[in-house]
C-alpha cells in the first residue's frame, strides 16, 4: 500500500512520463527503460545526444539478472560490497534492454541507488528506470529537488522530493565484462575503496577509449570558468576546505570540513557561483585519501 507523492510517481512512470527522482548521488531524470518512447523523451528533455548511453536503476540484484547475460563473480563481489550505493557496473545486456538505452552497445550500465524513497519506488514498478542526472546536458548536476524544478519546471510533471543528496557526486562506473575490473568513470567509490574493502585491484581507463555516461571533456559544468589548484583573487569565487582562508575580496562559495562534505556541497557551490554571476571559480581540491 502506497500513497501520496510516491503513488503519483508510480502512476506517471507507468503512463510513460518522465519525472525527477532522488538518489544518494544526484537527482535523476527517470522513465521506464523498456518504453522506447519514454527513453527518447529523456534525451529530448535533457538535450542529450543519443550516442550517450543511460544508466539503469533497479531495486535488487535479482531484477538486474533478468536483463544481463552474465552477472560474473567480480560483479557479484562489487555488488554485495557497495549496493545499494554509488556504484554502477557495466555488463553484457540481453535483448530485453532497448538499444536506445545503450546507444547501440551490447553493454549496459546498472546500479541499485541508496535512497529509501527511490528504492521504494523501484519496488512498486515491474520495469527498471533509465535515469541520467536531471540537468540539461553538460550542466551542473542537481543535488536538491529545487535544482530539478529550476531546470525543467515546464517539461516534467513532478519531482519526487527526497531531500539533499547525501553523496553529491556521480557514481563510480566499473566495467565488469573482463577479468580485470576497469574504472571507467571516477566517482564516490575509489580504487582505494576496492583495494581496502575487497582486496580487489582495478585499472583506470584512459579518456575516450569507450563511450559511457559522463566521459565528455566538458561535463557537469557551470557557466563560470573553473580553475583547479589556484587560490582566488578579488571578485572571484572560491571552493576550498574550511582550513583554507579566503583571500581579500574573494567570494567564498563553500568551506567544507571533510572530503565527504566537499563532495556533497560541490555542485551546489558551483550553482551558487553562477547565481552570483561570477566569471571565474577557483577550486582547491581536498587533501587526503579518497
Amino acid at each position: 500500500m502506497i500513497g501520496g507523492a510516491l503513488e503519483v510517481a508510480v502512476k506517471l512512470l507507468k503512463d510513460g512520463q518522465v519525472i525527477g527522482i532522488p538518489t544518494e548521488t544526484v537527482y535523476g531524470l527517470a522513465a521506464n527503460a523498456l518504453n522506447e518512447k519514454s527513453v527518447v523523451s529523456i534525451f529530448e528533455i535533457k538535450n542529450r545526444p543519443f550516442f550517450d548511453p543511460l544508466i539503469l536503476h533497479f531495486s535488487d540484484i535479482a531484477s538486474i539478472q533478468k536483463y544481463v547475460l552474465d552477472f560474473n563473480s567480480n560483479a557479484l563481489k562489487l555488488a554485495e560490497a557497495f549496493w545499494p550505493g554509488p556504484l554502477t557496473l557495466l555488463l553484457n545486456k540481453n535483448e530485453l534492454v532497448p538499444d536506445i538505452v545503450t546507444a547501440g552497445s551490447h553493454l549496459v550500465a546498472v546500479r541499485i541507488p541508496d535512497h529509501p524513497l527511490t528504492l521504494s519506488l523501484l519496488r512498486h514498478l515491474d520495469f527498471p528506470l533509465a535515469a541520467p542526472s536531471a540537468n540539461p546536458f553538460g550542466t551542473i548536476s542537481p543535488t536538491e529537488a529545487k535544482h530539478v524544478t529550476d531546470y525543467f519546471n515546464e517539461k516534467i510533471p513532478m519531482v519526487l522530493d527526497g531531500g539533499i543528496c547525501k553523496n553529491g557526486i556521480e557514481s563510480t562506473i566499473i566495467d565488469c565484462t573482463n577479468n580485470e575490473p576497469t574504472i571507467l568513470r571516477s566517482g564516490f567509490i575509489t580504487k582505494n575503496h576496492l583495494a581496502k574493502k575487497l582486496n580487489l585491484t582495478a585499472k583506470i581507463i584512459g579518456e575516450n577509449q569507450l563511450q559511457f555516461s559522463g566521459n565528455f571533456k566538458s561535463h557537469y559544468s557551470p557557466k563560470a570558468k573553473v580553475v583547479i589548484g589556484e587560490s582566488a583573487k578579488a571578485g572571484e569565487g572560491l571552493i576550498a576546505s574550511s582550513v583554507v582562508e579566503t583571500p581579500d575580496g574573494a567570494i567564498r562559495l563553500a568551506a567544507p570540513k571533510s572530503i565527504e562534505e566537499y563532495a556533497r556541497t560541490l555542485y551546489s557551490a558551483l550553482r551558487e557561483g553562477d547565481k552570483e554571476g561570477l566569471g571565474v571559480i577557483h577550486i582547491l581540491p581536498p587533501q587526503g585519501e579518497g
